[in-house]
């Protein structure tokens, strides 16, 4: 029975802070998504000694180890052999995966380098898991190690070919393994507009603790609240629906979206459903908002145009910003958002339009309009308001929430909901 779980990232990449370890995050969001108590995680360089060190302590601590990373083919991926030499097993070396690598090598009119083949090397006992996207297939092997068998489960370290392999092989041997039929289910509130405290408080004593596990994240400019609940199917679907639909009714205000979803995702479906589309005039923002709406498959679909005017020359030139509004009110001025985002909306041909103008800092800012000051406009038929802001941060942390707040401008425009006075509720 599966119960308890450890994940080790290795690489001399994360500990030397040149990479960051995105892997366990993701994971450990995977491993609570099924149930599975997580009891640490250690991050652990490419040094055999600690390696084996960071083994013995998951392996004494948890049923499922999970690793990523370690299992390329250079000299400092060590993972593989220090899992044999840890378990006693002698390597052996797989003739298909090596087939599949040379394949792959050759798809890209590339002859593969011989030192790949050490990817092909496996600790005996232990089952593939195979990588669709990379040549670093990864495995699986129970071990017994002390009072308890602990499951071994390395992966590679790159999140495009570690993914799929945990979602779609992995997982479903853990589900299964648990050794019971309870079902674990949780509903994620996408929020926006309140602090991770006052969310907090908002929801306080609205669920029991024996009736679920409410937990909170933070990932500016976002908070996301879980309800997760574990139970025999049936009951646990009930009881999930009722209490998801409490929290609807006491912070509908501020949720975007339900679900793995992000703003923009939200924005797209709207406009596509509404069968409208939309022109981005950006400025401070640099088409960092295009850049969002554009992660969506299908934005062409809604999106018209995204034009980056930077400076008052091409304001002008390309929206038809007025010169005189430019010289009376600044290129950071309602004045001056307003007429960008009808340029913008009139040039594309759109039904919306929306636009940012404003100081990032860390230089540039006056003591009437200082660095943070963000004014973002929208206008659509028979409908036009602006808006100035004061944000906080570093640069490109102004520009991320200048995009949410646009972007949640679009949304509350489709919905027919105000604007809101403020950024948050603190």
């Amino acid at each position: 029975m599966i119960q308890k779980a450890f994940i080790l990232s290795t690489g001399d990449e994360l500990t030397t802070g040149k990479v960051v370890d995105t892997n366990a995050n993701y994971l450990s969001d995977k491993l609570h998504e099924i149930g599975l108590d997580l009891v640490g995680v250690i991050t652990v360089g490419d040094v055999s000694e600690r390696l084996e060190w960071a083994w013995k302590t998951a392996m004494e601590q948890a049923d499922v180890v999970i690793s990523t990373g370690g299992i390329g083919p250079t000299a400092d991926d060590l993972t593989t052999e220090t899992v044999a030499r840890l378990t006693g097993k002698k390597l052996w070396f797989d003739d298909a995966s090596a087939d599949k690598m040379r394949r792959l090598f050759e798809s890209g009119g590339r002859k593969m380098p011989e030192n790949n083949l050490k990817q092909a090397m496996f600790p005996e006992t232990a089952v593939i898991i195979p990588n669709a996207l990379g040549t670093a297939p990864g495995f699986r092997m129970a071990v017994a190690h002390k009072n308890h068998v602990s499951h071994l489960i390395v992966l590679p370290g790159v999140p495009r070919e570690m993914k799929p392999m945990m979602e779609q092989i992995v997982i479903p041997w853990l589900v299964e393994s648990r050794g019971h039929d309870k079902v674990h289910l949780s509903q994620t509130f996408q929020t926006y507009g309140i602090s991770e405290s006052a969310l907090d408080e908002a929801v306080a004593g609205l669920i029991k603790p024996e009736e679920a596990r409410v937990s909170f994240r933070a990932s500016f400019p976002q908070i996301s609240l879980r309800v997760s609940v574990e139970g025999p199917p049936g009951e646990a679907q009930t009881r999930l629906d009722e209490l998801s639909q409490r929290v609807r009714e006491r912070i509908a205000e501020f949720v975007y979206g339900e679900g793995d979803v992000t703003m923009e995702e939200v924005v797209g479906r709207l406009l596509t459903e509404r069968h409208l589309t939309l022109a981005v005039a950006e400025s401070c923002t640099g088409g960092l908002i295009g850049h969002r709406i554009t992660n969506v498959a299908g934005a062409s679909n809604y999106l018209r145009a995204d034009l980056v005017t930077y400076s008052n020359e091409s304001k002008t030139k390309l929206l038809g910003v007025s010169e005189d509004t430019l010289k009376q009110h600044g290129a950071v001025s309602d004045q001056c958002v307003l007429e960008m985002a009808a340029g913008v909306r009139r040039v594309a041909q759109a039904d919306i339009g929306i636009a940012t103008s404003g100081i990032a800092g860390p230089g540039g800012g006056t003591a009437e309009k200082p660095v943070g000051t963000v004014c973002i406009a929208l206008v659509a038929d028979g409908f036009k308001t602006s808006r100035t802001y004061r944000m906080w941060g570093t640069r490109d942390w102004i520009k991320t929430l200048a995009s949410q707040v646009a972007l949640d401008w679009v949304r509350r425009y489709l919905l027919g909901l105000p604007m809101g006075e403020g950024l948050f509720r603190r």
